[in-house]
C-alpha cells in the first residue's frame, strides 16, 4: 500500500496547504488513505494570477522548442513514475489494476503527441494582390482552466493539459477532491521538470464548486475545457456565455452496441461485457444500451447474462477482482434507485445485480451488474446516464430500425457496429449521429485522433490535430510593401 500522504495544491510552483484538512477514501475499503486541503476561493484566484503572469512574462507562449522539450521530458517523467500513477489510481480511484494500467499507459503516448503540435502550429502567407502580403497566424489565447472529473483523473487531466501547453497556454487545473492524491502526484512529477516555468501549470483540489466557477467567471481566463455531466456542461457554457469565452466539453454519453444478425456473438460477448464493468460502468462510454435482431435476442441475452453473473467485484489488491467500486456509497444507492425506478415501469429484469451482499466488501462501494431488458425506449434508464454497471436490452427487426434507436438519444459520444457483412459497418457508421463509432468492438479510441461528442455529449475536440484548436486563436495581419521594378 501507498504512504498515506496530504496532498496540497500547486501553485505558482510552490506547495499550498490552503483551505480546511478532509480525508482521502479508498471506495474498495472505505479506508482512509491520505489527507487534502480543500481550496477555498482564494487558492483558486491565486492559481490564475499565477498563470496568467508565467502567460505574459515567460517565455513558454513564444518559444515552441522549449514547449516541445518540456512535453517530451514530462512525457519520460511519468513514463519513469508509472507504477505510482497505477498504485494510486487503484488505492484512490478503486480501479482494478488492469484497468488502471491501461489509463496511466495513455498518459506518455498523449503528451509524446503533444510534443508534435507544439511544434507545428503552422499558419498561411499569401501575396493577396500585388503589393500586399497578408499572413494568418495562430497564438495561444492565454491561461487554460482545465476542470477534470474524478473518474478517469490521471489521463483525462493530461488528455487537455497537453494540447493546452502545446499551443502555448498557461493552465489552472481544477481537480476533484475523490482524485486529490492523484493530482498532488501529478504535481510532484510535474515539478520534476526544468524547462516548465512556475506557474505555467497550477493544480487546486476542490470538493465543491466555487472554485470552478471562479475559473469559468474569471475574465483571466479565456478557454475552458471541462470533461464531466451535461448538467454541468451546460451550466459552465451558460456562465461562460457572457464572457464569450471558448469552451470545449466533453459531456456525457449513452453507448448503443448494434448486434446485427450476422455478428459474431462469440467475439461480441466479452466485448459487451467489459463495456458493462470497466470503471464499475463509470465512464462516459459505457456500452448501456444493447440494441439487437430479433434473430440473436435470445442467445444474446442468455450468453451476456451467464458473463454478467460471474463477474467477480473486488479491491485492487485482490488480483482475481473483474470490477472494482463505485466511487461512493451514495453512487450506489444512486444507481439502485434507477434500476429500482426501471423496474417498476415496466422493465424486465435479465439480471438483478445491486449492492454487494459479500460481508468481505462491506465498505466498499461495490455494485454488481445488472441487465434490464426493455419495449419503451422513453425510459429513463434507457436515455439517462447511470454511471454504474447496468445495461439494457431492446430488440430490432430491421438495419433501419436499429439506426433510428441508436439515434434516439440527446446523447452522440460513441457508438458500437457488430456485423461480419463487408459494406454494413461503415454504412451503418455513417448513419450514427456520434463522435466515435467502434466496429466490431467497444471504446476503440486512440489519443492521436480526434474525441468528442455529437449533440449533448459536448463540444469541440479532444486527442488528434484539432486538440490544440480551443486553445489558440487566430490572427489576420497584412503588409502593403512596394514591389521591386523588373
Amino acid at each position: 500500500m501507498l504512504p498515506t500522504r496530504e496532498a496540497r495544491h500547486w501553485v505558482a510552483g510552490t506547495w499550498l496547504a490552503d483551505g480546511p484538512r478532509r480525508e482521502s477514501i479508498n471506495p474498495a475499503t472505505g479506508d482512509v488513505i491520505g489527507h487534502f486541503h480543500d481550496a477555498p476561493e482564494e487558492t483558486m484566484q491565486a492559481a490564475i494570477d499565477a498563470a496568467e503572469q508565467a502567460f505574459l512574462r515567460s517565455p513558454w507562449r513564444s518559444d515552441a522548442h522549449l514547449r516541445a522539450a518540456a512535453l517530451s521530458h514530462l512525457a519520460d517523467a511519468f513514463e519513469a513514475r508509472l507504477d505510482e500513477v497505477i498504485d494510486t489510481l487503484c488505492l484512490e480511484n478503486g480501479k482494478i489494476r488492469p484497468e488502471a494500467t491501461f489509463e496511466a499507459s495513455l498518459i506518455p503516448r498523449a503528451l509524446r503527441f503533444a510534443v508534435g503540435l507544439s511544434m507545428h502550429n503552422f499558419g498561411r502567407v499569401l501575396e493577396s494582390r500585388p503589393g500586399q502580403q497578408a499572413m494568418s497566424i495562430r497564438e495561444p489565447v492565454g491561461v487554460a482552466g482545465l476542470i477534470v472529473p474524478w473518474n478517469s483523473p490521471a489521463y483525462l487531466c493530461i488528455r487537455a493539459l497537453a494540447p493546452s501547453l502545446a499551443a502555448g497556454c498557461s493552465a489552472v487545473i481544477k481537480m476533484p477532491h475523490q482524485a486529490a492524491q492523484m493530482a498532488a502526484l501529478l504535481g510532484r512529477i510535474i515539478e520534476t521538470v526544468g524547462e516548465i516555468p512556475p506557474g505555467v501549470i497550477n493544480i487546486v483540489i476542490e470538493s465543491g464548486a466555487h472554485g470552478a466557477r471562479r475559473l469559468v467567471d474569471s475574465r483571466q481566463v479565456p478557454a475552458i475545457s471541462f470533461t464531466g455531466s451535461t448538467s454541468t456542461g451546460r451550466a459552465i457554457a451558460r456562465a461562460a456565455a457572457d464572457r464569450l469565452k471558448r469552451v470545449g466539453l466533453e459531456l456525457g454519453g449513452k453507448t448503443p452496441h448494434l448486434i446485427f444478425d450476422d455478428a459474431d456473438l462469440h467475439a461480441a460477448l466479452p466485448v459487451l461485457e467489459k463495456s458493462c464493468t470497466v470503471f464499475a460502468g463509470q465512464f462516459c462510454m459505457t456500452g448501456s444500451r444493447i440494441l439487437v435482431h430479433r434473430d440473436l435476442a435470445h442467445a444474446l441475452k442468455e450468453g451476456l447474462a451467464a458473463r454478467l453473473r460471474e463477474v467477480r467485484a473486488g479491491p485492487a489488491r485482490d488480483a482475481s477482482s473483474q470490477m472494482g467500486p463505485l466511487i461512493d456509497k451514495a453512487a450506489v444507492k444512486r444507481v439502485d434507485m434507477a434500476v429500482e425506478a426501471a423496474i417498476a415501469a415496466g422493465a424486465r429484469v435479465i439480471v438483478r445485480g445491486g449492492p454487494s451482499a459479500d460481508p468481505a466488501l462491506a465498505g466498499g462501494a461495490f455494485y454488481l451488474p445488472t441487465l434490464l431488458e426493455i419495449d419503451d425506449p422513453a425510459l429513463p434508464i434507457a436515455r439517462e446516464e447511470t454511471f454504474g454497471p447496468v445495461q439494457t436490452v431492446q430488440v430490432f427487426d430491421t438495419e433501419d430500425e436499429a439506426i433510428a434507436m441508436a439515434n434516439d438519444s440527446e446523447y452522440g459520444l460513441s457508438a458500437c457496429v457488430w456485423s461480419r457483412d463487408v459494406d454494413r459497418p461503415i454504412r451503418v457508421a455513417r448513419r450514427l449521429h456520434a463522435g466515435l463509432i467502434s466496429i466490431n468492438s467497444w471504446a476503440n479510441l486512440a489519443v492521436e485522433f480526434e474525441e468528442g461528442g455529437f449533440k449533448a455529449s459536448g463540444t469541440g475536440r479532444l486527442g488528434g490535430l484539432a486538440s490544440v484548436e480551443d486553445f489558440l486563436e487566430y490572427k489576420q495581419i497584412t503588409q502593403d510593401f512596394v514591389p521591386r521594378a523588373h
